[in-house]
């Protein structure tokens, strides 16, 4: 089976110093090699996009631990598998002392009933988790795991590394294809590495099935150059993975272009980001975020035109769900703007921060509970609605911070006349 299996997995590193590129996470100085090589790993999650060594490094691990491997894929694993593999690291624990490591590929793929049967588990030591996702875990993942385990977030490899990794493949001749006789040249991998865009599977795919239908030439050499390459990797793989430039850099132009107000220049990297297979979810959650963020109260109609988008997304599914997309970003980019609410949250953050927990006025605090009235909660508090206008001018932030304002409604749209009114109401209450 290991003869016959793609490239790509006949090339996988064996031990840690073959693992091409992950230098951040993987170098010899860093947490992650340091715990691997001295056998002393905890429960992690390997979150990265396709092609850039996650299962791979779940597999060196397999090779070096003294620990019980066991691997599991989400997509088809079910609970009973789950508790098979507990009822073994049990036994191995208790009789043998012997860890166990549980590798779960795709494990956002497991729903919340099945992460949560790991829980005990993985707090108790008697498994020791490696989860691997191209999702991001915050998301995805249950929060109780990921409070439970270090995140080791993978990136796309550079076009070095996947020159590296096309050379090694081409010459090596016992996983490889170096029996074959075969050459690649500079171009052709220059532009495999490029076309892959990261992915190192995807470049050695492509390289495999070059030399395996490229006849030989007289020289009794199989070449592979660039025109053999472009018919074996026909399309640019589009890179939308969570940490990738070109993901982070056309999700960041398709906010920048709702938050500047231009509805063509949204729908435009909106349907680059659908072409290339981006999640809908995560495009929704960023639109709901950039209506709180840049449209504000200035239409707060938009904050409800994005949720909306987002249980369309979930109800509809794609093709149909790129209508809804297209009407949540050109509405939000063509609203009036104001980014009052994230400068109003963010100061009073920050006060917190420097002041700490201030006393809340006594006459604010809960007048309910048995002995509130002889502490004097609650007392002297005035019932707003009793009022003109339902306003009353009275203590409402802590003492120490009178006069403070945080929320400064800005002159577009909604705003305008949420500031006209609160100046009528504190006009009209210094009158009185």
């Amino acid at each position: 089976m290991e003869k016959e299996s793609p490239l790509a997995a006949r090339m996988r590193p064996r031990t840690l110093d073959e693992v091409v590129g992950q230098q951040h996470i993987i170098a010899k100085d860093k947490l992650l090699y340091r715990a691997i090589s001295a056998d002393k790993l905890s429960s992690i999650i390997l979150y990265g996009p396709p092609g850039t060594g996650k299962t791979t490094l779940a597999k060196v691990i397999a090779g070096t631990t003294k620990a019980e491997f066991t691997q599991i894929n989400a997509t088809i694993a079910g609970k009973k598998d789950m508790e098979e593999v507990v009822a073994k690291a049990k036994d191995n624990l208790g009789m043998y002392g012997k860890k166990t490591i549980l590798f779960i590929d795709e494990i956002h793929r497991f729903n919340k009933g099945q992460q949560d049967y790991l829980l005990p588990f993985v707090e108790d030591g008697t498994v020791i988790l490696i989860g691997a996702t191209t999702e991001n875990p915050y998301f995805e993942v249950n929060g109780a795991l990921i409070s439970r385990s270090v995140i080791f977030e993978l990136k796309p490899l550079t076009a070095d590394d996947i020159k590296t990794l096309l050379h090694r493949a081409v010459t090596d001749k016992e996983r490889g294809m170096g029996a074959y006789n075969a050459v690649i040249e500079d171009d052709a991998s220059d532009f495999l590495a490029d076309l892959a865009d990261g992915d190192a599977r995807h470049a050695l795919n492509a390289l495999e099935l070059g030399i395996l239908t490229t006849e030989r030439s007289a020289d009794g050499l199989i070449h592979i150059t660039k025109e053999v390459a472009e018919e074996c990797i026909q399309k640019k793989v589009a890179r939308y993975d969570k940490d990738g430039d070109n993901h982070y850099d056309t999700i960041s132009a398709f906010i920048k272009s709702m938050r500047g107000s231009d509805p063509d220049a949204a729908v435009y990297y909106l349907a680059r980001m659908l072409n290339a297979g981006e999640d809908p979810k995560f495009i929704v959650r960023r639109m709901m975020v950039c209506a709180s963020e840049d449209v504000g109260n200035a239409d707060p109609q938009a904050l409800q035109v994005a949720v909306a988008a987002s249980l369309a997304v979930e109800r509809l599914g794609m093709p149909e769900a790129r209508i809804t997309l297209s009407q949540a970003a050109s509405y939000i980019a063509s609203a009036p703007k104001s980014n009052a609410a994230i400068v109003a949250i963010d100061e009073a953050m920050e006060m917190v921060r420097e002041t700490g927990n201030l006393p809340i006025p006594a006459h604010l605090q809960d007048a309910h509970y048995k002995s509130a009235s002889k502490l004097g909660h609650g007392i002297g508090y005035k019932y707003a609605h009793d009022y003109p206008d339902n306003y009353v001018e009275q203590q409402y932030l802590p003492y120490e911070l009178n006069g403070k304002e945080f929320y400064r409604p800005s002159g577009n749209g909604y705003e305008v006349k949420i500031r006209d009114h609160m100046k009528k109401l504190k006009e009209r209450n210094k009158e009185s």
